[in-house]
């Protein structure tokens, strides 16, 4: 017996791995709620005016559950928490959800690990649409949302659009094309970017913030519009997992099983673009989510879109209301450079183990 089969698993050690897989899930969306309690009450109760934990759940419990509770606390600590903090603390959570699903969604259609929400151009159309609305001297404000948002919002829609449409172009084949046209796009994009910041004068800290990603604008109003948008995307991009599932294992293999493979991408690209611009129109630009998260849940339950969608949802809200706890602590870091500093370092172990090809 040679060293390949002595090391090769035995088939009970692979039945009881596929027992553990099977059970894996359940404990890894239960471990997730939790955390994401957790880190809600925290992200609420932190910050450079701290509210005591018990005075922060009875604030909650009282507004949004409607329980009868006492009021022991200063009207002061119900603005902080529920006015200022939450509608924060909720959007980085949205927004965290939406990145990541849209990530998952992408890497597995493209079939490429390195893969996040802005292959496509969406990141750089929105961040020039958001530098045109900082230039242009009209200042509109609707349901909490500014010129600069809704431009960004359009700008990340146009770029996926103009990607696909050039990508329909080409001889290559669809993902070659798409993955390559985008680049193409993306670049051309963040060179007019550049020059809107050259000529933005005094206001191009405005672009910079933009550009770093965070909260600190979050309100209401924008939870309000955002949430439907990434919610109602993120459910149809889930209920339409088992088209995913056949086109990670390729084209030819998905049309054999009855796919639409033209129609199936085309959608699942648009709900994933729709995600990421209702997204990035609130946060401004939040790398390495849409990266990393996917990646962790495979590890941990295996490549079944049907699972790892929702799960990369609760997993993405946790650590990018994580990461906006962590920007808050020494003042007001911008949220992109908490997510880099971790994700940098993760994107450079999947480049090394993708030289292999994507392994699901």
């Amino acid at each position: 017996m040679n060293a390949g089969a002595a090391a090769r698993p035995t088939p009970a050690v692979r039945l009881g791995r596929l027992e553990a897989l099977r059970h894996r899930p359940i404990l890894v969306a239960c471990g997730g709620l939790v955390a994401l309690a957790v880190v809600i009450v925290a992200g609420v109760a932190l910050g450079n005016v701290p509210v005591p934990v018990g005075e922060t759940i009875g604030i909650l419990a009282g507004r949004l559950l409607g329980w009868p509770v006492t009021a022991t606390w200063p009207a002061s600590a119900e603005t902080i928490v529920f006015d200022l903090r939450l509608p924060r603390v909720l959007t980085a959570v949205v927004v965290g959800a939406g990145l990541a699903v849209a990530g998952t969604t992408l890497q597995g259609l493209l079939r490429n690990p390195l893969a996040d929400p802005y292959v496509l151009g969406t990141a750089s159309g929105a961040a020039l649409g958001a530098a045109i609305a900082v230039l242009i001297p009209v200042r509109l404000a609707l349901l909490g949302f500014g010129l600069l948002h809704l431009l960004a919002f359009v700008g990340a829609l146009l770029a996926v659009a103009v990607v696909w449409r050039l990508s329909r172009t080409t001889s290559l084949s669809s993902l070659t094309a798409l993955l390559l046209t985008g680049y193409a796009v993306g670049s051309l994009l963040a060179a007019g970017l550049s020059v809107a910041m050259y000529a933005s004068g005094a206001q191009l800290r405005q672009i910079v913030f933009y550009l770093l990603g965070g909260f600190s604008g979050a309100s209401w109003p924008q939870l309000a519009v955002a949430t439907p948008l990434v919610v109602v995307g993120s459910l149809l991009i889930l209920a339409r997992a088992r088209s995913l599932n056949a086109l990670l294992i390729g084209e030819e293999a998905a049309a054999n099983l009855g796919i639409a493979v033209r129609r199936e991408r085309a959608i699942l690209l648009a709900l994933a673009a729709l995600v990421t611009a209702a997204a990035v129109a609130v946060s401004g630009l939040i790398g390495f989510v849409g990266l990393i998260v996917p990646h962790l849940v495979r590890l941990l339950v295996g490549p079944n879109a049907r699972v790892v969608l929702p799960l990369a949802a609760i997993v993405g809200a946790v650590f990018l209301a994580i990461a906006d706890l962590l920007a808050r602590i020494p003042g007001e870091l911008p949220v992109g450079v908490v997510t880099a500093i971790v994700g940098a370092p993760f994107f450079l172990v999947i480049l090394r183990r993708a030289r292999g090809g994507y392994e699901v």
